[in-house]
């Protein structure tokens, strides 16, 4: 499919645990995501485990620091193999355009951390930010582009702002994706797997609905059939 790949994210504590998911989700998702729980306890080894099931990984660490600091750091998950690994775009343009320069020559895709799915105007405000929240994504979104980032992780509420704003030019994510049948837990701003597709999402990050659903294979697979229906649709519509 174009859009609506599903990145899980390995939310657990082991890299056993880890592979315990792949072992049962297989290459059905579009890659799997090792964010901070599962880096700070395994760090290294567990992207190689995960990269040796011959899966994509995505490294979410969240890159934010000076910029030559950043760059090694990217450099560093660029020979790891990894295929995505994020940056913050609040970092402004010296530290991301050397994120880019970090990620020269790889295979690997860095996506620009917008504003977190958890965050509100109130958030915003309450370090400074005075733009609403739709004005400070497409603030980051321009930085990200300018600089040499591929890609955006924003909320599904602000993919019509940047289709509109770069087309096609942004590889968009979409972590704050519920299933109507789901707990919002401690998202937002959040839409459904199907509308955030139809919205032009790129690629969906989902945890929780498929990892802590009582049967995650079944869960895995009613969101695929939303996604390929909202594909359905759209095309015949065209």
């Amino acid at each position: 499919m174009s859009k609506g790949k599903i990145i899980v994210a390995l939310d657990v504590n082991s890299t056993t645990e880890a592979l315990r998911w792949i072992d049962l989700l297989g290459d059905r998702p579009w890659a799997y995501k090792i964010g901070l729980q599962l880096f700070v306890r395994e760090g290294v080894s567990a992207v190689a485990a995960v990269k040796a099931t011959r899966s994509r990984v995505f490294l979410d660490l969240k890159f934010h620091d000076i910029p030559n600091t950043v760059c090694e750091a990217v450099r560093s998950a660029a020979q790891l193999g990894v295929d995505l690994a994020s940056v913050h775009l609040g970092g402004g343009p010296e530290m991301l355009a050397a994120a880019a320069e970090g990620a020269a020559g790889s295979r690997t895709m860095l996506l620009g951390i917008s504003v977190l799915t958890s965050s509100t105007r109130e958030t915003l405000r309450a370090v400074g930010v005075e733009d609403d929240v739709p004005d400070q994504v497409l603030r980051l979104s321009h930085l990200a582009v300018a600089n040499g980032i591929g890609g955006i992780v924003a909320s599904p509420h602000e993919i019509d702002l940047l289709r509109q704003s770069h087309r096609d030019r942004l590889f968009i994510v979409t972590p704050g994706v519920r299933p109507l049948w789901a707990a919002a837990n401690d998202q937002k701003r959040m839409m459904t797997p199907g509308e955030a597709v139809a919205k032009g999402a790129d690629a969906l990050v989902i945890g929780r609905p498929i990892t802590a659903a009582p049967d995650p294979v079944e869960s895995l697979r009613r969101i695929e059939a939303e996604i390929e229906q909202e594909i359905a649709e759209g095309a015949s519509d065209e």
